[in-house]
């Protein structure tokens, strides 16, 4: 990413290795936990009134939560943060009058794998994150895979220690590159790498450098490249690139033309849902309810009213006359069950469509929407947004489908 790209290359390499372990081991916590809640709620075969119920609810929460706080739409960026990377794209020609190509989706793809969107975080209406976010001190003690000795650049100004040199803010600045490239993307009179619009500007500048045409892929591999001396990291980036652009090219509305009988019931009946807030555990067969505390990363539902993933497509198919079990993982054991190697092609309106942390395996399975057609789906994404339309392509594990209709 910055001067000394070439050599600190191979700790930013480990580190990538590193951020790609975490959350697989992550995953497979959670996938352990729910297949236990999962047999104890669904072979329990007991009302989700009762104590299995809620561990079903948990199970199938679990999965959900976690999985999307990892999928490519823009609900897991803060929307703090989603504003930022979209004023950088406003202003970028103000710094590098000759860039072409710059999207918010490319800026969120180098964010999401740095810092995972600052999350976590506090950011401020002018755009300061607290607390600060730092790398590992590039001591050479081995910690974050570093073996290299970095002096001290900036006295401790941006990364806190004058006892050595670490990357800083959500898009991962060294200090000495933040000296030449920094910007002050809110005009505060500031530069300031922990800040999300500076920071946002400074990387669409250096991603730029001197006129890059980010629009045709070889140079965006390119620009990203020089951002970070890694293949992989390159391969990661545009991974979450692709999705965040899926993400932003879906359509607000969908044709139900052609659509007849109960695939038309259930998709009319989830998308008259549209802006009903998501709920941990929320909704079900008669409509949105109140849903449980709280989802992994403290979110609760218990004072929403609305839905969770199965929530949404038990209510829509119910009103079908079709009654499906609680959780996401268990509707992929009703109808007929669509490969994900068929592709999407194969899913018809009103499908169930799955995603899953190892696609062939139905047991790991966390999220489910329903199939509108023309590559969207309605879903009911995660905490903090709404049932909504949404691209199948903005989710990472698709898991194929199930028809029941």
């Amino acid at each position: 990413m910055t001067t000394q790209a070439d050599q600190i290359s191979r700790v930013r390499q480990r580190q990538v290795r590193l951020r790609r372990v975490r959350p697989g081991r992550r995953r497979l916590k959670w996938v352990l936990i729910s297949l236990v809640l999962l047999g104890a709620a669904v072979c329990g075969m007991v009302p989700l009134s009762g104590a299995a119920g809620h561990l079903a609810l948990l199970s199938q929460q679990a999965e959900a939560d976690v999985g999307l706080a990892e999928a490519g739409t823009s609900a897991d960026i803060p929307p703090r943060m989603l504003q930022a990377y979209k004023n950088a794209v406003q202003l970028i020609h103000d710094v590098v009058p000759a860039c072409k190509g710059m999207r918010w989706p490319v800026l969120a793809g180098i964010a999401k794998v740095e810092s995972n969107h600052a999350v976590g975080r506090t950011i401020a209406a002018n755009g300061d994150i607290r607390p600060k976010i730092y790398g590992v001190l590039l001591n050479g003690s081995g910690a974050g895979g570093n073996t290299t000795v970095f002096p001290d650049t900036d006295g401790g100004k941006w990364d806190g220690t004058a006892t050595g040199e670490r990357a800083v803010g959500p898009f991962q600045f060294m200090p000495s590159t933040w000296q030449s490239q920094g910007q002050d993307g809110n005009k505060d009179g500031t530069k300031d790498p922990h800040n999300a619009d500076d920071a946002a500007l400074a990387a669409a500048g250096y991603l730029c450098g001197r006129g890059r045409n980010l629009g045709v892929e070889r140079q965006l591999r390119a620009a990203i490249f020089a951002y970070n001396h890694s293949g992989a990291y390159v391969d990661n980036v545009m991974k979450w690139i692709n999705q965040y652009t899926a993400a932003a090219n879906a359509s607000s509305s969908v044709s139900l033309s052609g659509v007849t009988g109960k695939a038309r019931t259930v998709l009319e009946s989830a998308l008259s849902q549209r802006g009903v807030p998501y709920s941990w555990g929320g909704g079900g067969t008669s409509g949105p309810s109140r849903g449980v505390c709280c989802s992994p990363s403290g979110k609760s539902g218990a004072s929403i009213t609305g839905y969770d993933c199965s929530g949404l497509t038990s209510y829509a198919y119910a009103k079908a006359g079709i009654r499906l079990p609680r959780t996401a993982a268990a509707q992929a054991g009703r109808g007929h069950r669509i490969a994900a190697s068929a592709g999407q092609g194969a899913l018809q309106p009103g499908d169930l469509v799955f995603f899953a942390y190892a696609p062939s395996r139905d047991s790991t399975i966390y999220h489910v929407g329903i199939y509108a057609g023309g590559g969207q789906m309605v879903n009911a994404a995660r905490p903090g947004t709404s049932v909504r339309l949404d691209p199948v392509d903005a989710m990472p594990g698709y898991a194929g489908g199930a028809r029941l209709l």
